[in-house]
């Protein structure tokens, strides 16, 4: 059955991609689930970071499903719709307030690339194979996907994969900086553990304003937000956090940030 599988552990929520006939593809019904539950995340006051990962040890997520390409895509509408639904599941990481971590392991082709390349981290295993396969489909990818890529690997490694759909491996991956850590299948999750433990001990606020900052360096002028980025650090300064933080400093103790 595809669907996503939605887990809440502590500070840490997480979407497991499950379609494991079909090496995790997502069909249209999982594209429209998979914002849902992001920004369902996003709203719980107990969750500081949410992990994005496929089911099993064979895939991440190895692209969408073609075989429902001849009835979604077979009218301007539907199409529309569609990617509509692909739009908002690459939206919703971004907008997403909490840091969002790709965990990859396997295939990462075409649609599961893109949804990786939303995310916030990517932590792949040294297994892992990648591949945007649109020119090999016929397959036209827009001007927001395409700079989605620019952002994170630059123009040249984007170029290379794009035109040339060649598939690419873990080490590649991090060479290009698409992947932040390379590790064996066996560490990956005790890996994975380790980033949502640092993260979810960090204060929220902090968090909240890095991921959002960083964004800002990345969008188009016209579109940055920099009196909301100004207003969010000076939240920070004013913050219980950060009188906790202070103390706890002093105090040689773990601080306990609320998040206020």
């Amino acid at each position: 059955m595809a669907e996503l599988l939605i887990t809440k552990k502590a500070a840490v929520g997480t979407i497991t991609i499950s379609n494991p006939n079909k090496m995790n593809a997502m069909s249209v019904q999982m594209w429209m689930d998979l914002p849902k539950a992001i920004r369902a995340f996003d709203a719980d006051p107990e969750v500081r970071v949410i992990v994005i990962t496929g089911q099993g040890e064979k895939a991440f997520v190895s692209g969408a499903d073609i075989s429902q390409f001849d009835t979604l895509r077979s009218s301007p509408q539907t199409q529309k719709d569609y990617e509509d639904a692909v739009a908002d599941s690459m939206i919703a990481p971004l907008e997403c307030s909490k840091p969002v971590i790709a965990k990859i392991r396997g295939f990462c082709f075409g649609g599961g690339l893109g949804l990786a390349a939303a995310c916030d981290i990517r932590i792949c295993s040294d297994n892992s194979t990648f591949r945007m396969p649109a020119a090999r489909l016929g397959l036209g990818y827009g001007h927001t996907g395409i700079k989605r890529f620019t952002d994170v690997i630059g123009l040249a490694n984007a170029t290379d994969i794009f035109v040339t759909a060649r598939r690419f491996d873990a080490a590649d991956a991090l060479r290009m900086g698409f992947v932040s850590r390379v590790c064996s299948a066996e560490e990956i999750d005790s890996v994975v553990d380790q980033y949502t433990q640092a993260i979810s001990e960090n204060a929220p606020l902090t968090v909240a304003a890095s991921k959002f900052i960083v964004r800002q360096v990345c969008a188009h002028p016209a579109e940055q937000d920099l009196a909301r980025a100004e207003e969010m650090v000076k939240i920070c300064f004013a913050s219980e956090d950060f009188k906790e933080g202070r103390a706890a400093f002093m105090e040689k103790r773990p601080a306990q940030f609320k998040g206020r």
